[in-house]
């Protein structure tokens, strides 16, 4: 015969007071929570709604009246001269197509080496992944003219493929560590199950472990996303043409050549940023999530 918990009512459920109680001592902490961030709040803010205020000035309403009062109308005119003039719609779509394909790249080859790396016995498989691992923690500055020769030798230099094999190569270690946590910590269950049912190698790894490692993929897909969609130094390490600049090189001819025109500098840093806190807010749940999944075992 068990004994039943004094704490506990006859069915086993929490009495009534003890949830209020608790519900009470999370409440009472959330007010000052919210108080103490709001001065962080408007600071993080604050020059984002300035440069937001500032792209929709005219530039003769910016010169009349200085470049910290308020608007007295909206104007389109600093996103059109950025567009057109400006090239940061060429520059968009360079941005656009060098991410998705690196990113779509990048986490492919790192699923399918994950995969490898922890659920089959490969001979000096921690080394392998930590040699991946530990070239992200090299400098990129020492590899500049390295990988410019490379590009030069393998005859992809000044084109977007050059960038998007450099991005694949240096963010390839990171992503492949991250999942391998993931998949590591899988139940073997699973893996046996579809075993006995038939299954090879290739049918668990698309049917059932991309399945699972969702969380971790649409949290790498967010930080791939921003890391290639920003990335400047590679960018000016393997392009020389402006045509094929993406958006952060782009934004600094853009600076260069409407340096008094504020409006405009300011339109283009807003459409480069867009594509990026889209993204960031489509797969904000699993950003968190997933990274700390793969990082528990």
């Amino acid at each position: 015969m068990s004994a039943t918990n004094p704490t506990l009512g006859a069915t086993g459920a929490t009495p009534p007071g003890r949830k209020r109680h608790h519900r009470r001592v999370i409440g009472s902490r959330s007010p000052w929570f919210h108080v103490f961030m709001i001065p962080f709040t408007l600071a993080w803010i604050t020059p984002m709604v300035f440069v937001l205020v500032v792209a929709f000035r005219s530039f003769d309403d910016i010169v009349a009246r200085g470049l910290s009062a308020l608007p007295t109308s909206l104007s389109w005119e600093g996103f059109a001269t950025a567009l057109s003039a400006g090239g940061i719609a060429g520059a968009l779509r360079n941005s656009v197509i060098v991410t998705v394909c690196a990113v779509i790249i990048s986490l492919f080859l790192a699923s399918m080496a994950a995969y490898a790396l922890s659920r089959y016995r490969i001979p000096f498989r921690n080394a392998i992944l930590l040699v991946m691992l530990a070239g992200n923690l090299l400098p990129p500055q020492i590899l500049l003219i390295p990988v410019a020769k490379i590009a030069e030798g393998l005859g992809i230099y000044d084109t977007l493929l050059a960038l998007v094999v450099v991005q694949v190569g240096f963010g390839l270690g990171f992503y492949t560590f991250v999942l391998h946590g993931f998949m590591r910590s899988l139940p073997d269950e699973v893996f046996e199950a579809a075993r006995i049912d038939g299954a090879g190698p290739i049918r668990i790894y698309a049917q059932i472990v991309l399945p699972l490692c969702r969380p971790s993929l649409a949290a790498l897909t967010a930080l791939a996303t921003t890391w290639i969609f920003n990335d400047l130094i590679w960018a000016m390490t393997v392009l020389r043409t402006e045509t094929n600049f993406p958006i952060t090189a782009a934004l600094l001819n853009l600076q260069g050549g409407f340096v008094s025109q504020w409006n405009v500098v300011a339109a283009g840093s807003i459409m480069a940023a867009v594509p990026t806190a889209i993204v960031f807010f489509i797969f904000q749940k699993q950003f968190v999530s997933g990274l700390m999944v793969g990082a528990s075992k």
